[in-house]
């Protein structure tokens, strides 16, 4: 897809994309980061072990158990949640050096996560106006099951216990701004970058015209 057109300029907003694992978020996540400049992705820390081809620092901090609590004990995060057994939280330091150079931020995250960072941004009279949420629904369960084992990361019985989480999720998707319903991987990516752009071109504090023109002509 075409990188977008220079945008209005104005303050960072926070996009937060959730749903049940295997519903599609981290490939959407990277097709909407590649054709919208001013957007980035914060690099979320987890105590997991990397999967085959993932990087330390690109696709997650890779943190020990200990790291991570010791980080959570100083007040590190931003958000966090434990998920399928393991800790993920973003870190405070890496939101706002992204939020000081008026930079979109786009969040991967589980609906746990992002009830978490729901609830921080409502006591953030700078963060509350600029917070997005989506809810990506998932496809019918025995689509997603497929999905789940044909990556071949998970055991079955791990494949199950992740589509019991996703039962406990889906039912909060009336909790966000958007319902986004999968369907194919080009439908999905084009309803995402309209969500991305209605928000992007609506009036907010701080929003500029991309070209100026004279107050008293």
């Amino acid at each position: 897809m075409t990188p977008l057109p220079p945008l209005p300029e104005g303050p960072g907003l926070l996009f937060v994309l959730a749903g049940p694992a295997g519903s599609g978020k981290t490939t959407l996540c990277d097709e909407l980061l590649a054709v919208a400049p001013r957007t980035r992705r914060v690099v979320t820390c987890t105590s997991r072990a990397p999967r085959p081809g993932e990087r330390d620092g690109v696709d997650y901090h890779f943190l020990t158990v200990e790291a991570f609590e010791q980080a959570l004990a100083a007040g590190e995060f931003f958000e966090h949640a434990r998920v399928h057994n393991n800790l993920y939280g973003s870190r405070t330091r890496d939101l706002h050096a992204l939020l000081a150079q008026n930079l979109d931020i786009l969040f991967n995250i589980d609906v746990q996560g992002a009830a978490n960072l729901r609830a921080t941004a409502a006591r953030d009279p700078a963060l509350a106006p600029r917070l997005v949420t989506i809810f990506l629904y998932p496809p019918p369960l025995e689509e997603l099951r497929l999905r789940l084992r044909s990556r071949g990361q998970d055991a079955e019985g791990e494949i199950e216990r992740r589509l019991r989480t996703a039962v406990a999720e889906i039912a909060h998707w009336p909790d966000f701004d958007y319902l986004l319903p999968a369907g194919s991987r080009e439908d999905d990516q084009r309803r995402l970058l309209a969500i991305y752009l209605a928000e992007r071109l609506h009036r907010r504090p701080g929003l500029v015209p991309p070209t100026p023109w004279p107050v008293n002509p």
